[in-house]
């Protein structure tokens, strides 16, 4: 249709040519000559007929432009006024599939922007009692909240607001399973209490076992027993199997990590349909050696492995357990990379929180761990995802819980705050889980 336009005003024009140059002549072709004036007659006929098509041409390209700009206009509108349950997942994902581009957005490449409205933050860590005293750093003392105002932009997609009825109805009858350390252990309390925004009766979510969460526990699950949604945490700081060093093993060697075997609470996570896996923190000096722990492989004490050698034995250690145990038809399978610390000082001793995010990642966006979980995970032979957040956290030196923990005299620059840099990392993990007809991030 488009190119019909363009050829009926490609027409009009060379016919007005023809008209005027017919005028700008009649004296000399048209004195007594009948035929000249039907000439001209026919001229402006095809002339005025050229001019409508080309208009009604412009019309039609016009209200299909405008139909479909008030159709995704529509599509939000949806969102935000549907109460049945199945219209509300439904516009949700349709949203989701609108801001992801076909051409797989790298939702990890992008910067933080502040949100001033209402959006941020999701939640109030004053209600959900399932946010620990050590990262609630609102009820520790911090004054300022400028922090929890900034979400992540992709800079080729948009990442939907997170929808808790929305989702929380899509995963009815499912049961999520975090793995690793204490920072998993935080992104697993940041979901739950952006999920609870979107229940109505408060105590009908509570832990299933009664116990309070605590750094040492190794199991914590948390019912949403209106959806019939299980969200469990699981602590295995190092994924593989920890126990005794081999018989006449030097004294200093009071515990080994066996890095040819997944840890023995794996049998618990078989049985999800989300599995998010996180490690590295641990995987440090200060957290091994000094502490008497160290490697082996098999029957093998390996004390002169490297930390990194060694924690890339244990990826490959997961990844195959992975692909002999866990049916990825049915579990979507995640990897959160190395979260970006912010120490400062002599000897990673200072922790300056900033007010604002740094406008430079100043060397944090790239971590040796991260590297190589991005590497093990690539050339795994099942589908896995890996959650990349290295960079992203690299600016958030405003996010950490600082000072303002349950135990002030000892700073901290690891952690992060709740609300604040975890629950963004759950908007991007399922933005992936809601998508639909191969869209997919990369």
């Amino acid at each position: 249709m488009q190119l019909l336009g363009l050829f009926s005003f490609w027409i009009s024009f060379i016919k007005f040519r023809t008209l005027f140059s017919v005028l700008g002549f009649s004296n000399k072709t048209m004195k007594g000559k009948c035929n000249a004036w039907i000439l001209v007659s026919f001229n402006v006929l095809l002339t005025t007929g050229s001019l409508v098509s080309f208009m009604f041409v412009l019309s039609w390209i016009y209200s299909c432009a405008f139909s479909s700009h008030s159709s995704v206009i529509k599509s939000y509108e949806v969102i935000a006024n549907t109460s049945g349950s199945h219209l509300h997942v439904q516009s949700y994902v349709e949203a989701l599939n609108f801001n992801v581009s076909r051409d797989a957005c790298d939702v990890f490449d992008g910067s933080w922007v502040r949100d001033d409205g209402y959006s941020y933050p999701l939640y109030d860590a004053a209600e959900c009692p399932f946010v620990e005293r050590g990262f609630n750093c609102f009820a520790n003392g911090r004054k300022d909240r400028d922090y929890t105002k900034w979400r992540w932009k992709p800079n080729d997609c948009d990442i939907p607001r997170f929808d808790a009825r929305g989702i929380l109805e899509q995963l009815r009858g499912k049961r999520v399973v975090f793995v690793g350390d204490s920072l998993s252990r935080t992104q697993w309390e940041s979901l739950i209490c952006l999920l609870m925004t979107g229940v109505e009766n408060k105590t009908s979510v509570y832990e299933i076992k009664g116990n309070k969460i605590t750094r040492q526990i190794r199991f914590l699950g948390v019912r949403f027993s209106s959806f019939d949604v299980r969200i469990d945490f699981y602590r295995s700081v190092f994924l593989v199997k920890p126990g005794r060093g081999p018989k006449f093993a030097p004294k200093r060697v009071k515990t080994t990590l066996k890095l040819d075997k997944i840890d023995d609470i794996s049998h618990e996570w078989i049985d999800s349909d989300v599995l998010i896996f996180n490690s590295g923190h641990w995987w440090t000096r200060t957290k091994l050696f000094d502490m008497g722990w160290y490697f082996q492989v098999g029957s093998s004490l390996k004390r002169g492995m490297p930390i990194n050698s060694a924690f890339k034995t244990a990826l490959h250690t997961w990844a195959s357990w992975v692909e002999n145990n866990i049916n990825t038809n049915r579990t979507r399978v995640f990897f959160r990379t190395f979260e970006s610390t912010h120490w400062s000082g002599h000897n990673r001793g200072a922790c300056e929180v900033t007010k604002k995010p740094w406008n430079k990642t100043n060397g944090k966006d790239r971590n040796p761990i991260s590297d190589m979980i991005k590497s093990v995970v690539k050339n795994m032979n099942v589908p896995a995802t890996v959650l990349h957040v290295t960079p992203m956290d690299a600016y958030r030196s405003d996010g950490h819980v600082g000072t303002w923990s349950s135990n002030p005299s000892v700073p901290d620059c690891s952690h992060w705050c709740l609300p604040g840099v975890p629950d963004m990392w759950n908007e991007i993990l399922f933005s992936y889980l809601l998508q639909k007809d191969g869209a997919r991030y990369r």
